[in-house]
């Protein structure tokens, strides 16, 4: 007799066996290999309502049912001042997935839209903060981020054109403001269009960029005319016509600084210079 499954046991199936290549193995080896999860561990899962934040508390929770490192998981939806239609959307893709969330209420959206420049700057350090203190409310010691691997990648190459700096985006960080608490992100090497293929598999309509912001814009996703992110998933795909293999060699970069080529860096708040050291270098082999 043939076995009926749930919906959502059809999601978890391709999680797990349809896409486990592309992204079932390497969330686990993301946590593996970056220590993400210690036993013991509470994490916020934040699940903004957008496809890369629901896939990684789904996977986060299936995680959490296998594991041989005993830990916990809430699944925290943070409503910045969604429309009606937006927040409705947000809390039915979390009952189709069956996370038992939490929601609550901020007014983020009001306040960083009333700047005249870098709203989403704003909002986005001021999502985080409110995402920490519920976090801790709950009793939670960590929080989790949707951030992939495309988003890593972004990050590095945004930074260098638009920043003038080399600085990367971390797989965990300690909260400045919030002792005790840390940012993971379990998606690090998981890629984009991975997510998109499994959402497009089962038919799930998960939030773009929900922001008023954005609406005020025209709706497109991408505020003030694409915005410089969006500039550089523009030039990569570019650049990836003539190097198929450049996002995996800037993820590759992060991981293999050359320090003694670099002319100044910043360890720790200290900005430190290669003159400091330079007079006790060995000479080069000609």
């Amino acid at each position: 007799m043939s076995r009926t499954f749930t919906p959502v046991q059809l999601i978890e199936q391709s999680i797990v066996r349809r896409y486990h290549e592309e992204l079932w193995s390497p969330m686990c080896k993301a946590v593996k290999r970056y220590r993400l999860i210690q036993p013991g561990d509470r994490i916020a899962a934040c699940i903004s309502g957008g496809k890369d934040s629901m896939l990684m508390g789904k996977m986060l929770q299936m995680l959490q049912r296998h594991s041989e490192i005993p830990f916990q998981a809430e699944y925290l939806i943070m409503d910045p001042g969604y429309n009606p239609e937006n927040r409705r959307m947000a809390e039915e893709n979390a009952k189709r997935l069956d996370l038992p969330y939490t929601i609550f209420e901020s007014d983020i959206f009001e306040v960083a839209n009333a700047q005249e420049k870098n709203p989403c700057f704003l909002c986005a350090r001021m999502r985080r903060g409110c995402l920490y203190g519920k976090a801790r409310e709950l009793g939670c010691n960590k929080i989790a981020l949707g951030h992939h691997f495309d988003d890593v990648v972004g990050t590095t190459v945004m930074g260098m054109f638009y920043g003038g700096q080399l600085q990367a985006m971390a797989p965990k960080l300690r909260a400045k403001n919030f002792p005790g608490m840390e940012l993971i992100r379990p998606l690090y090497l998981v890629r984009e269009r991975n997510i998109v293929a499994w959402q497009r598999f089962n038919d799930l309509h998960f939030l773009q960029c929900a922001c008023r912001f954005t609406e005020a814009s025209g709706g497109n996703g991408h505020p003030q005319g694409g915005g410089k992110r969006q500039e550089i998933k523009e030039l990569l795909r570019e650049l990836k016509k003539v190097n198929p293999h450049v996002e995996d060699n800037i993820f590759a970069s992060i991981h293999n600084l050359q320090l003694d080529t670099m002319v100044q860096w910043t360890w720790r708040g200290k900005t430190v210079s290669f003159l400091d050291e330079y007079d006790g270098w060995p000479e080069e082999k000609a």
